[in-house]
């Protein structure tokens, strides 16, 4: 439902007290005069800095906020409504005069068919109003609405890309104010002649860094550098490719459990790439603030902001830490982190958007149980120490890419995980030597955590998919038992 629609509904229902919770304030105006005039209604609007607009026609300098409250029982007529737009007003509502003359005003209203109207960016309602306001959200441009902004601005036919590149520049778009994809439409076209999906990424990222609750990620990382893991990467790209070509129906993600370095983080910074979604980072951590309520307002701030960034990809990694808190109970930190985690779990659980969550994690055990519920995720991956066969492609992988001899003699890798391998190569190319001497310097988390590692193995055994070969995880399904022996033994380091 528009703006427009939604407004006139509840002036219609007689609701005098409505907030709109905008960042588009010329946008918002310029659709509640349409409805005004229209519906033949009588329009004022104040802000700080004009004064009172009653009609188009300034009606006197009245910076006084609390003259601006009395000014609406002059707006009444014979038959109709008239509406009190004021603009920013969330920062006088801290003053008990202006609040009581506000309540009195809403309360006259139902008989003088007079209507308040806060426009701002946030809800901020005091509690002696909070009952005499309905808030309506005036939502982001949708891609048809973008689509005509970029109409708007282009002047050859060749400066709008058509067909696959017209839905990533609508892609990269979704989520910003009509004033910023304007800029950003002006910017490509401006550098390129064109509008690109690149420019507008670029703009995209400025603005999420700017509120600081979730960051774009721009990696390179592709499925064809990352080895192993095939059913996992085979689900993933399935489950988003299917959904974008037929069905409707929207994925939800997966949740990964596994060793230390067996490529969980990668998986997730790949998927991104592999479907032309951009990969959102929600760092927990972040979200915390120091005052009372900050950190629940983030945690929906954050979410919003990533349902209007869809189709993405969003990014939770060691989850397990930052959700440990939901746990423990509000002892700790006065139960902040339980309202984040429920927060979370609802928004998981019901969020319409296109949006596919990989989270990782390392110790299932810390988890809240209900977070790995069904219809949280659509499958739980186990991703295990690589085999023989996993690690050859991925020493193929790491020679190549750091410029290293194919054919030299390699180091005994059992049990090493493919960010060891990644270490042994580069240290390698780094200190100029070969490999099994680079290998020196690495000791593999096999030997290092072998009892955290054993028990996440068995933990997982039935009960998570198994990332590389599909189907049911098993614990050492084919290893014979001196794999066992050698996790536990106490090895010499330099020997590798």
């Amino acid at each position: 439902m528009s703006l427009v629609e939604e407004l006139a509904d509840y002036i219609r229902a007689c609701f005098t007290g409505l907030w709109i919770r905008s960042h588009e304030h010329s946008d918002a105006l310029a659709e509640i005069a349409r409805l005004c005039s229209e519906e033949s209604w009588r329009l004022a609007v104040w802000d700080i800095s004009q004064g009172l607009v009653v009609d188009g026609q300034a009606a006197g300098s009245a910076p006084d906020p609390l003259a601006a409250i009395n000014s609406l029982s002059n707006l009444p007529q014979p038959e109709g409504s008239a509406l009190l737009v004021l603009v920013n007003f969330h920062r006088f509502l801290q003053a008990a005069e202006i609040v009581q003359a506000m309540a009195h005003e809403i309360a006259a209203g139902k008989h003088q068919r007079t209507f308040v109207v806060i426009l701002s960016p946030i809800v901020q309602i005091p509690t002696e109003l909070e009952k005499q306001f309905v808030v309506i959200e005036h939502q982001l441009p949708c891609r048809e609405q973008l689509l005509e902004v970029a109409r708007g601005l282009v002047t050859q036919p060749g400066d709008l890309p058509e067909g696959p590149e017209l839905h990533q520049v609508l892609d990269a778009a979704v989520g910003l104010t009509r004033y910023e994809a304007e800029g950003a439409f002006g910017l490509s076209l401006t550098r390129h002649d064109r509008i690109t999906a690149e420019t507008i990424w670029q703009l995209k990222a400025q603005a999420l860094t700017r509120s600081g609750l979730v960051q774009l990620y721009r990696g390179g990382e592709r499925f064809d550098r990352l080895g192993g893991l095939d059913a996992l990467k085979t689900f993933c790209l399935r489950a988003l490719r299917r959904f974008a070509g037929s069905s409707g129906l929207k994925p939800r993600g997966v949740l990964l459990l596994g060793v230390p370095g067996t490529g969980k983080s990668a998986v997730a910074k790949a998927l991104g790439n592999e479907t032309g979604r951009p990969t959102l980072v929600l760092d927990m951590g972040s979200l915390l603030g120091s005052l009372v309520g900050q950190s629940e307002q983030n945690i929906r701030h954050a979410l919003k902001i990533i349902d209007a960034m869809a189709p993405a990809v969003v990014f939770l990694d060691e989850v397990e830490k930052a959700l440990s808190g939901g746990t423990s109970g509000a002892a700790g930190d006065s139960g902040v982190s339980t309202r984040l985690f429920g927060s979370l779990l609802t928004w998981l659980n019901d969020h319409e958007s296109d949006v596919f969550v990989v989270a990782t994690c390392n110790n299932i055990s810390r988890l809240p149980p209900e977070f790995s519920r069904a219809e949280r995720f659509d499958a739980i991956y186990f991703l295990d120490l690589p085999s023989h066969q996993q690690r050859e492609v991925i020493w193929q992988l790491y020679l190549s890419r750091f410029g290293l001899d194919l054919k030299q003699k390699r180091p005994a890798d059992e049990g090493y995980t493919g960010a060891e391998i990644k270490a042994c190569c580069r240290l390698a190319a780094l200190l100029d030597l070969p490999l099994a001497a680079a290998a020196q310097n690495v000791v593999p988390v096999s030997r290092t955590a072998a009892e955290s590692v054993e028990q996440l193995r068995q933990w997982a055994s039935g009960r998570c998919l198994d990332a590389e070969r599909g189907g049911i995880y098993q614990a050492h399904p084919s290893q014979p038992p001196s794999r066992r022996r050698v996790s536990r033994d106490r090895v010499d380091p330099s020997a590798n």
